[in-house]
């Protein structure tokens, strides 16, 4: 009774993000205060029949602390917050992710739960990008509405391109995962190589470069922490795979860009359904090929000989990556209202956007406010009031940024608490349970790269994936804990 109590709380918590991604990613407050209540029901049912919720790594406490440490700081900053509604929803959102962790960290320290992690996530994300593709490539018969400022980007069902991409972009890296691990079924091996192959075409037709970046690196340092051929082999051939539905799509106005009549983009939606068949067909065959090419010992297994060099490669992707679009971000001026008029692949030629103002009042604001912040939710209030154009804002579009002007220093320290805390868990899991790590990392860094210059944190369908891969890092680190959940649940 109890094993079946912590395998439906497990089953729970990992649906919970794809169910959110049909509400507008969880961005509207309703379903996210009921996502809160079901995520801290899970929390007491662990607290009552399950292990600790603590974890016993100090990574983990770190980790856990400074998520704590950023809730209840949101929490007292709505005593001087600008607006009261925006700080509260803020505040409940950090609920939600303070249970998703600690009910991760528990429940994921059962192998079943920690084996189920990246083939649950992975399939949630096929499941929301499947259904933001099904207009584009049957549109004679499913008709998504579409946001005013999308101009043919992907952006359903969680309404925000860039959103749709960053989660589109860590669905890849799991597939890619799942596709290189040996210790999987080969036929969830090549299922995963497969699936890659439309979550590779979502992360270009969302247009967003962050995004496009983020595979990328996270790709990187996917092979820096599973460095064998298995996973170099699973990761050209879904990249290959990701980079010829792309050049397809792009070729196909009705799937690039949903412009043009009807009955073109019913034949641009057939022939890309056509293409994508085809690919998906080919990598599933070409993994069972390779798959079985390893097991008779045909081809090279094993580790790569450059493995110790690839964590070096990783981390240095890693800080190009966010230089390049930090610094894109800082030179992202001009007319917004032109870029987001742009269609297809222009989106990807143009710097065009508000990033730089948005960066730039928020700090100034900071400057008001150096010790406790503006408040929680405050920036939109400061945007109104500073704002060198007309456009609203709510957010501004990165993470740090915003636990530095609306948190002020406890908000910084709290956010370099649980990402030092994860990191610190994540180099021990990796020693202990490297195979359970590496597809959390990556997605980790996926999320953290792309949440640099988004504001991927106001959704949880996006944010709770890599919250929960945390979790799977701090219950991994846990070897002795993990060991005596085997014993138990033989």
């Amino acid at each position: 009774m109890r094993r079946a109590a912590l395998l439906t709380a497990t089953a729970v918590l990992l649906l919970t993000p794809t169910v959110l991604a049909f509400f507008s990613g969880g961005y509207f407050d309703k379903p996210r205060l009921i996502a809160t209540l079901v995520v801290w029901a899970v929390v007491l049912l662990i607290a009552l029949v399950g292990p600790s919720p603590l974890p016993a790594s100090t990574g983990g406490r770190v980790a856990i602390a400074g998520l704590a440490l950023i809730t209840v700081w949101s929490g007292v900053s709505i005593a001087w917050a600008p607006l009261s509604d925006p700080a509260t929803d803020s505040f409940v959102r950090l609920l939600l992710y303070l249970g998703a962790l600690l009910a991760a960290a528990a429940l994921l320290r059962e192998p079943t739960g920690a084996r189920a992690l990246e083939p649950a996530l992975a399939l949630g994300a096929l499941v929301v990008i499947g259904y933001g593709l099904s207009e584009r490539l049957l549109p004679g018969l499913i008709d998504l509405a579409e946001s005013r400022k999308a101009f043919g980007r992907l952006e359903q069902p969680i309404t925000y391109w860039n959103a749709e991409g960053a989660l589109a972009a860590i669905g890849f890296v799991l597939c890619a995962r799942l596709a290189g691990a040996t210790d999987r079924p080969r036929t969830m091996r090549a299922a995963a190589a497969a699936a890659a192959i439309p979550l590779g075409l979502a992360v270009y037709i969302s247009y967003s470069r962050g995004a496009i970046a983020a595979a990328l690196v996270g790709v990187a340092v996917l092979l820096a922490t599973a460095p064998t051929w298995s996973q170099l082999r699973a990761a050209g051939l879904a990249l290959g795979g990701g980079v010829l539905a792309a050049a397809c799509g792009a070729a196909l106005p009705g799937v690039a860009s949903v412009s043009g009549a009807l009955g073109d983009r019913e034949a641009d939606g057939a022939l890309m359904l056509g293409v994508l068949v085809v690919l998906m067909g080919g990598a599933a065959l070409g993994l069972l090929w390779l798959a079985r090419a390893e097991e008779r010992g045909s081809v090279a297994t094993g580790r790569l000989r450059t493995a110790p060099r690839l964590p070096l490669v990783a981390g240095v992707a890693l800080a190009l990556g966010l230089a390049v679009l930090v610094a894109g971000g800082l030179a992202e001026r001009g007319r917004v209202d032109l870029q987001e008029q742009r269609r297809g692949v222009d989106r990807l030629t143009s710097v065009e956007s508000r990033r730089y103002d948005y960066w730039r009042v928020g700090l100034d604001a900071y400057a008001e406010e150096p010790l406790r912040g503006i408040g929680a939710g405050g920036f939109r209030v400061v945007w109104l009031r500073d704002r060198p154009v007309r456009e609203g804002a709510l957010e501004i579009h990165s993470l740090p940024l915003e636990m530095l002007v609306e948190l002020g220093l406890p908000g910084v320290l709290g956010l370099v608490l649980m990402v030092g805390g994860v990191a610190l868990a994540g180099g021990r899991a990796l020693e202990r349970r490297p195979e359970l790590a590496a597809g959390p990392c990556a997605v980790g860094t996926v999320w953290l790269l792309h949440a640099s210059i988004d504001w991927d944190w106001q959704l949880p369908a996006v944010t709770l994936p890599a919250i929960i891969a945390a979790g799977a890092l701090l219950a991994a680190a846990e070897g002795a804990a993990m060991g005596r959940s085997t014993g138990s649940a033989a």
